[in-house]
């Protein structure tokens, strides 16, 4: 099932890259060249650099971590250049047409008249739009276009590279007893260990965890892209995270993409608590609260015997009185927690839209894109997530690690 998944998800992809590098060649390629031998090249330039990405996910089950790991970098870094070009070229187009239309004013009109004289022909024939002024005309539109994208990709490299911020958010619970005022769960998502990241930056992502000092941490799914034998060695400083009342995980949708039940039987050796569609009691003393985690909502269409999301098992016999705090993996998934009476839900999922303007569309299909908010009396905090998947960058979401406070009121 996540193969063939994984094959339907590449046809998109490879109808997307004809559609964008379809433009991309009319306005950069067509646009700014003469028919010729280097228009070929750029053309078949445009048509491998559009299979790239296609390439990339095709092959990501067949090729070692190592073998995929150029090709991923390759591939993701001009398909995030691509995106940006296509943007900046769309931006432009009003621009290129007013250009167009002051050419065609400046040509003259036919009348019948006598033959000018010489000199006033040769004049005339500089006010005809000239091909050469046309294509001056493309080429620099197309340098500023190939500059914008290179700058924002740039940028969004930089930032997806760097150290995750740190959000410290207060969040209050009715009937949260004050003995658990300022406990602090601190949760991250979207680590998307793969070919293109990893290594130290996961390091210093559990780093940054252990400072803030957590009475749970919570990891709310899209942790993996891999196998665990691929990852292990990825995967293995969550073993050196350090939490008063222990770390736990529940699946993104990305974990029915690859093996799942290897992954569930290898996180607890890690120290990692897999909820699936269960609960735990949170203690103080003698004050608690229930933290319930449930499985993404694609996991029952994943053919797995016993995954899918199931809230009703989770909190099945609970006290009423006592607080609960939900890790599921989309936000999408708060119409439910709202029906049960879930106090707090904390989700990822969306990378806080990851390369802007996509943040726009992700609204299309959940109710949150990140940061708290509010659904009856349910709250939800969307986090933008720890890494990225596909181009490996960020623009206007920083990779971001989340300190919640719950609060008495």
């Amino acid at each position: 099932m996540a193969l063939i998944a994984l094959l339907g998800f590449a046809t998109v992809v490879l109808l997307a890259m004809l559609l964008l590098h379809g433009y991309l060649w009319l306005r950069l390629v067509r646009g700014t060249t003469r028919p010729g031998r280097l228009r070929r090249r750029l053309t078949l330039l445009t048509v491998v650099l559009a299979l790239l990405p296609v390439l990339a996910i095709s092959l990501r089950r067949t090729l070692p971590l190592g073998a995929a790991a150029p090709l991923d970098w390759l591939a993701y870094c001009w398909l995030g250049v691509a995106f940006y070009a296509f943007l900046a070229l769309l931006a432009l187009e009003p621009v290129r047409l007013v250009l167009r239309l002051l050419e065609r004013r400046r040509a003259p009109v036919p009348v019948t008249v006598p033959p000018a004289p010489v000199e006033d022909a040769s004049r005339r024939e500089d006010e005809v739009p000239s091909p050469a002024r046309r294509l001056f005309i493309a080429r620099s539109l197309a340098v500023t276009a190939g500059a914008v994208a290179l700058g924002t990709a740039g940028t969004g490299a930089y930032f997806a590279n760097s150290p995750p911020v740190v959000r410290r958010v207060p969040v209050t619970l009715a009937n949260l007893d004050p003995a658990l005022d300022g406990l602090r769960i601190v949760t991250f998502s979207d680590g998307h260990l793969s070919a293109t990241y990893g290594g130290r930056r996961f390091e210093r992502l559990v780093e940054l965890v252990n400072e803030q000092r957590p009475d749970v941490v919570a990891i709310v799914g899209d942790l993996v892209d891999g196998d665990v034998p691929e990852l292990a060695d990825e995967v293995a400083p969550l073993a050196d995270l350090v939490s008063e009342q222990g770390v736990f995980f529940v699946t993104g949708n990305h974990e029915y993409f690859v093996d799942t039940r290897a992954w569930m039987r290898h996180l607890p050796t890690l120290g990692v608590d897999v909820l699936r569609n269960e609960r735990v009691s949170i203690r103080r003393g003698t004050a608690s609260f229930d933290l319930a985690g449930i499985d993404d909502r694609t996991a029952e269409s994943s053919g797995l015997p016993g995954h899918g999301a199931d809230l009703d098992a989770a909190l099945d016999g609970r006290d009423d009185g006592v607080p609960v705090v939900l890790l599921a993996h989309q936000p999408v998934q708060v119409q439910q927690a709202r029906a049960a009476g879930v106090d707090l839900q904390l989700s990822g999922h969306t990378h806080g839209g990851q390369l802007w303007p996509f943040d726009y569309a992700i609204r299309l299909d959940q109710p949150a894109v990140e940061g708290l908010s509010r659904h009856g009396n349910t709250q939800l905090y969307v986090t933008s997530g720890a890494g990225y998947w596909g181009p490996p960058m960020r623009i206007g979401a920083r990779p971001e690690v989340t300190v919640v406070e719950l609060r008495a009121p």
